[in-house]
């Protein structure tokens, strides 16, 4: 049986528990700019604190203990660290170039802990959900208040971030993906045709 239907299997049976907010979470940690920086990105041009979903590749170990958290406590789904995986976001801090890198390897950190916890418990399999944030941009809206036809961004060049942030987690091991906290419908559009031609394929 493959995931997808072993998951569909159990929610026939009972209702699964989704984990919380990986922020909070991450707050705790107090983290420096050195911190989110790590040796890799030590001389990066623009500042990176906040930038959480850069912890997977700088601090993988804090966001694996993390989802082990969340799961010690009975997740049967965990999110991975990705809310903000899009290079549209990410191009705030001009990361854009490992936009896939951060996908790939937050799912595989996730995956790590639920494989974890389903081979001391098959009873209870855990199971990994690519977290698929809104972006910071809007596409029904203008940015501009001097000008209602403007657009930071076009629903093409969205459809292509969430592809390649897609792509990522799929190819990290996640076994769903989950669009989240959308507040503008056409972004959610892009997201629902990226995953929906996933399904196709």
């Amino acid at each position: 049986m493959n995931r997808m239907n072993e998951l569909k299997e159990i929610l026939r049976k009972r209702i699964l528990v989704l984990d919380g907010a990986m922020g909070t979470m991450i707050q705790r940690h107090k983290l420096t700019e050195e911190d989110y920086r790590g040796e890799r990105f030590k001389n990066h041009s623009t500042n990176l604190k906040g930038n959480n979903d850069l912890l997977s590749l700088t601090q993988p170990e804090i966001i694996l203990d993390i989802h082990r958290e969340y799961l010690k406590v009975g997740a049967d789904i965990i999110e991975t660290n990705t809310f903000n995986g899009t290079s549209i976001s990410q191009s705030d801090y001009k990361i854009e170039e490992y936009v896939y890198e951060i996908n790939f390897e937050s799912a595989k950190l996730a995956k790590i802990a639920a494989d974890e916890f389903t081979k001391e418990n098959p009873e209870k399999p855990r199971f990994v959900a690519g977290s698929i944030g809104p972006t910071n941009t809007t596409l029904s809206l203008s940015s501009d208040v001097n000008n209602p036809g403007f657009r930071a961004v076009t629903f093409d060049k969205v459809k292509a971030s969430f592809k390649e942030q897609a792509k990522g987690l799929i190819e990290g091991g996640a076994d769903i993906l989950l669009v989240e906290t959308i507040f503008d419908t056409l972004v959610a559009k892009a997201a629902w045709l990226v995953l929906k031609n996933y399904l196709k394929s």
